[in-house]
């Protein structure tokens, strides 16, 4: 071979090097490429089923119950604790609430096969999140109850910013719980304080009554008022109590501070009604337990 073709053909030795030199570098870059482009998709992708986690979970909050803005952790605690454990002296005080609650509010007399669940006397009640007179009857009937047993799980909501005394401040009984040595306190909340967006000013549905609720609520109250609180099938309450004026400027923590003075128009209303709830109660339990059936309570029993 000359020397012009030994030339030639390391020239284009050199030239195939290059070649595949720079194909390898080009590889290379589209790889790197395809990293960074894998890597912001992944990253998207986190940040893309974060947001939709977060939205499902919202709207999983709203259809089992809308956000309160009520207290929450210590401050929560706080309240729960004012409410559950209303000194018996400021409840006596009370009595009867006086021209705070409404003549139809006491509970009435009804008759029927005793009503009972776990084999202790029960207490049945029926409302909804959005009710106003709901969150009215649900202070007094905490403030009832936890002179019988021991709730948890008790959670903030308020009544619908639409309806009659809007956002009125008030709690859920939904995936609550409650442990009574004296009683069954069964509460069904039907619906949330959240628009169904149907049109027909419904709300979304929540909890549905067992036939055997349904038909004790259409026997007792044909026209299906709530809240509806069936005491044993001996006494019941159907509809308002008392009116909630003013309870959604105060807020919880004001309402559960003013249920120690026993002048405040928040006592007057929500521990008169809780007196005659208590009262209903006693009745059924045979005046058990006497921290609880007090003579002031007591002296409520022939009134119901």
């Amino acid at each position: 071979m000359g020397k012009a073709s030994r030339t030639k053909v390391e020239v284009n030795r050199r030239e195939k090097i290059a070649a595949q030199r720079a194909a390898q570098q080009r590889a290379e870059r589209r790889r790197r490429i395809l990293i960074a482009s894998g890597s912001v998709v992944a990253v998207v992708a986190v940040v893309l089923a974060f947001v939709i986690f977060k939205l499902n979970s919202n709207s999983s909050s709203s259809a089992a119950g809308s956000g309160s803005n009520g207290p929450t952790g210590s401050a929560l605690t706080a309240v729960v604790d004012k409410v559950t454990s209303v000194p018996t002296s400021v409840s006596d005080a009370v009595g009867n609430g006086g021209s705070a609650l409404l003549s139809s509010g006491k509970p009435t007399t009804i008759s029927g096969a005793a009503l009972t669940a776990n084999g202790k006397p029960e207490m049945l009640y029926i409302g909804a999140e959005y009710c106003p007179y709901c969150a009215a009857e649900r202070w007094a009937m905490i403030v009832a109850l936890s002179r019988f047993g021991t709730f948890s799980g008790l959670s903030t909501v308020h009544s619908s910013s639409t309806d009659t005394y809007p956002n009125t401040p008030t709690w859920t009984f939904y995936k609550s719980s409650y442990t009574s040595p004296y009683l069954t306190f069964t509460p069904v909340e039907t619906t949330t304080n959240v628009p169904n967006g149907s049109g027909g000013g419904g709300y979304v549905t929540l909890q549905t009554p067992t036939a055997a609720q349904s038909a004790v609520w259409s026997k007792y109250d044909a026209g299906g008022s709530i809240p509806f609180i069936d005491f044993g099938n001996k006494y019941m309450i159907a509809g308002a109590t008392y009116y909630p004026t003013g309870f959604a400027a105060l807020g919880w923590s004001q309402i559960a501070a003013d249920l120690s003075n026993p002048n405040s128009a928040v006592a007057k209303s929500v521990l008169g009604t809780a007196n005659y709830i208590t009262a209903a109660i006693c009745k059924m339990t045979g005046n058990q337990p006497a921290s609880a059936c007090t003579s002031t309570v007591q002296s409520l029993e022939s009134q119901i």
